[in-house]
C-alpha cells in the first residue's frame, strides 16, 4: 500500500501535515498547540490545563453548549489534554465534516470566549482532576516520580496544585491564552479520507491570518534526588523507578524502545515473568519510554504490597541492571511481532496517524510513513540493541516510593 506525507508551512508559522488514506471514510486531526504546562508559572500550577478547559466554553457566536452540540452533530469524537510542551486538541468524524469540525476549531483557538461566569465551574472540573490524582496512589506515584526526575520545569504536571487552581484568576487564562496559543509552533496533523490540496486551501482560510505570537524560553534547574518517599496510609506500596534514556529524535531511539520493549509490553517481557509470575511480588508492573524533544527517560512502576515492598523494589532493579547484559534473539522476535501488529492497526486508524503525523514533525521536523518506520523495526536486531546498552545502561535511577513506610535503596554496580 503506497503511502505519501504532504506538509506545508504557512507565513505565520503554522505548520500541516497530513496522510491521505483513500480506504478509509473518516478523517481525523490533532493540534499541538504550544502551550503546555511547562510555561505555568510558579505561583499559577496547573495553568495551561486550567486555559486549556476553558478554551472549549465557548468561540465566536457560539456559547459553551453550542459549542459542543455544533462538534456533536458533526459526530466529532474528540479529546483534549496538556503536556509538558503542548495543549493538545484531537477529533474524528466522517471525512465530508472535516471542514465544518476544523472551522469550528478555528474559532476556537481564534475567537475564545473565556467567559468569566464560566471559570468556577471549569475550576471544580480541574480540581475533580485534581482531586482524581490523589484518590489514584499508582498515577500520583508516577507523576511524582516524573517531577522529580526530570529537570524543573519539564517534570511539572499539568493538574496543579489546589492553592494554585485557587488563585487562578479569568485574566490569569486570558493572559496565558494570549501568549501561547500561536501559530508559529503549532501543528496540524490530518490523516483519512481526504483531498490534499483542498485541505490546504481550507486551512488557509482559516488560519492564515492567524497572527503570530512570540518566543518563549524555558530557564531549567535540577536538583538531583535519587530517592524520596511520599508516606501515604496504605497496606500497599507503590514503586516508581526512572533512569534516563535518549530523546525520539537520536539515531539510537529505536534501539532504545526495543529494550524497553523486551522489558514491558506482554506476558512474555522480561518485567512480569520475572517479578511477577515467577516471585509473585505485585500485582502490576511496566516500563514505558517517555520522550521530550531534548531527552528521554525509562519510567518503570510496580505496585505491591507493602510486606513485599523492598523485595520488590531489589528484584525491579535488578532486572533492570541485568538488561544491560543483552538480549535474546527470542525476546526480539516476540518484539518485532506485537510492534508490527500495532503498525497494521495504524493503517486502520486516522486517529493514531493524525497524532504520530504532528509528534514526528515536532520532534523530527519531517513525518515518517508506517513504511519507513516499519522498515527501520525490521532494522533491529539483537546486536544493534545489545550494542545500545552496552553504551546506554540502565543506572543513575530515581526511586520514588508512595506508601506506610520508606524503602532502603538497592546497591548498583
Amino acid at each position: 500500500m503506497t503511502q505519501s506525507i504532504f506538509s506545508h508551512t504557512y507565513a505565520n508559522g503554522l505548520v500541516l501535515v497530513a496522510e491521505p488514506m483513500s480506504w478509509l471514510q473518516s478523517a481525523a486531526f490533532t493540534f499541538l498547540v504550544p502551550a503546555g504546562c511547562v510555561h505555568d508559572p510558579a505561583d499559577r500550577g496547573g495553568l495551561g490545563g486550567f486555559t486549556c478547559e476553558m478554551a472549549l466554553r465557548g468561540a465566536g457566536n457560539r456559547d459553551s453548549r453550542q459549542f459542543i452540540l455544533d462538534l456533536d452533530n458533526l459526530g466529532v469524537e474528540r479529546s483534549e489534554s496538556v503536556s509538558s510542551t503542548h495543549a493538545g486538541y484531537s477529533g474524528a468524524a466522517l471525512a465530508e465534516n472535516l471542514p465544518k469540525a476544523l472551522a469550528i476549531y478555528a474559532d476556537m483557538f481564534r475567537r475564545p470566549r473565556l467567559p468569566e461566569d464560566q471559570m468556577e465551574a471549569g475550576r471544580l472540573a480541574m480540581m475533580q482532576e485534581l482531586r482524581a490524582v490523589e484518590d489514584e496512589p499508582a498515577q500520583k506515584a508516577m507523576l511524582e516520580l516524573r517531577r522529580r526526575h526530570y529537570p524543573h520545569p519539564w517534570g511539572q504536571p499539568s493538574q496543579g496544585d489546589r492553592r494554585s487552581l485557587e488563585a487562578t484568576t479569568i485574566e490569569d487564562i486570558r493572559r496565558f491564552f494570549q501568549r501561547y496559543y500561536c501559530p508559529n509552533g503549532t501543528i496540524l496533523g490530518v490523516a483519512g479520507n481526504i483531498d490534499w490540496e483542498r485541505l490546504k486551501d481550507r486551512v488557509e482560510e482559516l488560519f492564515g491570518d492567524w497572527p503570530p505570537g512570540g518566543d518563549d524560553n524555558i530557564d531549567e534547574s535540577h536538583r538531583v534526588v535519587p530517592y524520596d518517599h511520599i508516606t501515604h496510609d496504605s497496606q500497599q506500596t507503590q514503586i516508581g523507578i526512572a533512569y534516563p534514556s535518549v530523546p525520539y529524535r537520536h539515531r539510537d531511539y529505536f534501539q532504545a524502545w526495543g529494550a524497553v520493549g523486551i522489558l514491558s509490553g506482554g506476558m512474555s517481557a522480561r518485567l512480569f515473568l520475572e517479578v511477577r509470575e515467577k516471585r509473585g511480588l505485585c500485582y502490576s508492573v511496566y516500563a514505558t519510554h517517555h520522550t521530550l524533544y531534548h531527552r528521554g527517560a525509562v519510567f518503570c512502576y510496580a505496585g505491591t504490597g507493602a510486606d513485599r515492598a523492598q523485595e520488590t523494589l531489589e528484584v525491579t532493579i535488578g532486572e533492570l541492571t541485568r538488561l544491560a547484559k543483552g538480549i535474546e534473539n527470542a525476546e526480539l522476535d516476540r518484539l518485532k511481532s506485537r510492534i508490527k501488529s500495532a503498525l497494521i492497526m495504524q493503517h486502520e486508524s486516522s486517529t493514531a496517524r493524525s497524532a504520530s503525523l504532528a509528534r514526528d514533525w515536532y520532534h523530527l521536523g519531517y513525518a515518517r510513513t508506517l513504511d519507513q518506520v516499519g522498515r527501520l523495526v525490521d532494522r533491529l536486531s539483537g546486536e544493534s540493541i545489545n550494542a545500545y546498552l552496552a553504551e546506554h545502561p540502565p543506572c543513575d535511577f530515581t526511586v520514588l516510593t508512595l506508601g506506610p513506610r520508606p524503602l532502603k535503596m538497592p546497591a548498583t554496580e
